[in-house]
């Protein structure tokens, strides 16, 4: 081959052999998902805890850094998601019951392991921001978590998302790591959801990133999870 020659892409499809439908992907999804679910079984919360300690000390404090080193100004971007078929009263009506169920909120992401309701009404997660394996709290929802948001150029008009929630991001001495702010609103046939992640501003992009593609991924199986319980 010379060099002003490009050389074609592989490509596998798959030809014939499994008699269910999907794809090479969709096959793999399945069993990674399987194998998750099976070390969160045998490992536990706290086995898994302990064997992510050294992660979640090392995560904690790269995020402790750049929320010092960003004095308290944070960068947000917005995932998107568009459902059919769903209302957003009746996801929410699911949501607010599958807090109670950890095994359900764990499912919906491999980088979920662990988020638990406390009886200050926080609820601890540990899971990935970006690279880095995080344990953090959200703040309770409701009118004083929604402060901060009400001025946010992500923030949406109440006519068409009147479903609002928002919460900061907070490690155990209270350092705020990022904020959240999702937005819901009913359409002709289903429901938009307007998700946007906030991180102070000396984190590197791919943070925001990976934690947009996070959003995506979690948020997906939870809306497809509360629509099989419908049904």
């Amino acid at each position: 081959m010379t060099v002003n020659e490009t050389a074609l892409p592989v490509t596998v499809a798959l030809v014939s052999g499994p008699s269910g439908t999907g794809s090479i992907d969709d096959f793999e999804l399945f069993y990674a998902r399987r194998a998750v679910a099976r070390f969160r079984e045998r490992l536990g919360r706290q086995g898994l805890l302990d064997l992510l300690a050294a992660d979640i000390e090392e995560g904690n404090a790269a995020l402790r850094e750049s929320a010092r080193t960003s004095d308290g100004s944070f960068t947000g971007r917005t995932t998107v998601l568009a459902t059919q078929g769903l209302t957003s009263g009746e996801f929410l009506g699911w949501m607010g019951k599958a807090f109670s169920d950890e095994s359900v909120l764990l499912a919906a992401h491999p980088e979920h392991y662990s988020i638990t309701d406390q009886e200050d009404g926080s609820v601890h997660v540990v899971e990935n921001i970006g690279p880095h394996i995080a344990s953090f709290y959200l703040g309770s929802w409701g009118a004083e978590a929604m402060t901060w948001a009400e001025d946010a150029a992500e923030r949406l008009p109440e006519a068409e998302f009147p479903h609002k929630q928002a919460t900061n991001l907070f490690l155990a001495d209270g350092t705020i790591i990022g904020r959240v702010l999702i937005q819901f609103g009913d359409t002709a046939d289903g429901f938009t959801s307007s998700l946007s992640v906030y991180m102070p501003t000396s984190c590197p992009d791919d943070v925001l990133e990976h934690h947009l593609r996070h959003f995506a991924i979690e948020f997906r199986n939870w809306i497809t999870a509360a629509a099989a319980a419908r049904a």
